[in-house]
């Protein structure tokens, strides 16, 4: 099953994604049950946007071993966490903004986790009862501010831009997330071929562990790490992650503009 967050209309709906001409508009949140409204509405016709609205986001570093060589890294000894903004997450078509200061800014396609029932203390063995679905994500990270951050035991500016946490396009349910390929594209080339059959943690080791340490809510998404060949971003790139049985990630890339930019005092 495909499910999809869009607006229509000025409202905003999740549906299920029944084919190329039609979706079923659900009733409030497939998190909290699956129930048809009995209104049908066109692809064509919606703008689809992040399957989650404001999320936490878990992210893991490192958590393939060909990635780790390719970053001069040693090979994780436990799961390397790190957390985005909920304010880092934008869907399918949006663009991601290049920071005025950015040096350095990159890729990094991901299966992403959708939490769909609360987790506190699970096993390995349990964890995936507590999965929803999956959906597409690119972490995408400012590795010169990454570096400088990881220099003192911290992960957070360099990966917590505004628009750096793409999601998309659908929420796909009933998927085996241990034999999933990854691959992303920059302006229609391959720069990422990987498969999920190559984490370095599984999806539901990186569940279970988190668990341990805190509750996992209803709607907390859980990146689990890029295949090797993360690579540089410009303005004006356009940047698709796809991921089998789930669909394609298309964002765009655009410079920032501070001069609309909002302030506070």
């Amino acid at each position: 099953m495909h499910i999809a967050r869009y607006a229509l209309d000025d409202c905003v709906h999740y549906g299920i994604v029944e084919d190329e001409t039609t979706i079923a508009r659900l009733e409030g949140s497939p998190l909290d049950g699956i129930k048809r409204s009995g209104a049908i509405d066109a692809p064509a016709a919606v703008r689809l946007l992040a399957p989650i609205e404001q999320p936490r986001v878990f992210g893991l570093g490192y958590n393939y071993v060909a990635h780790s060589k390719e970053a001069g890294k040693a090979v994780p000894q436990l799961p390397v966490l790190f957390m985005k903004p909920s304010t880092s997450v934008i869907g399918p078509e949006a663009s991601i903004v290049y920071p005025d200061d950015g040096q350095n800014i990159h890729f990094e396609g991901e299966l992403t986790v959708v939490i769909g029932k609360r987790a506190r203390h699970v096993s390995e063995a349990n964890a995936l009862d507590h999965v929803f679905g999956y959906t597409c994500g690119n972490d995408v990270s400012d590795r010169v501010l990454q570096r400088r951050e990881s220099e003192f035991g911290c992960l957070l500016a360099g990966k917590g831009y505004d628009t750096f946490a793409p999601m998309g396009p659908v929420i796909a349910t009933r998927l085996d997330p241990s034999r999933l390929g990854i691959v992303t594209r920059v302006n229609g080339a391959v720069r990422q071929n990987g498969t999920t059959s190559n984490l370095l943690f599984s999806v539901p080791a990186i569940i279970s562990y988190l668990s341990r340490y805190m509750t996992l809510l209803p709607g907390d998404m859980i990146m689990t790490g890029t295949p090797a060949g993360v690579g540089p971003i410009q303005v004006g790139d356009t940047i698709e992650v796809e991921i089998e049985g789930i669909g394609i990630l298309r964002n765009d890339v655009v410079a920032e503009d501070r001069s609309s930019a909002t302030s506070g005092s």
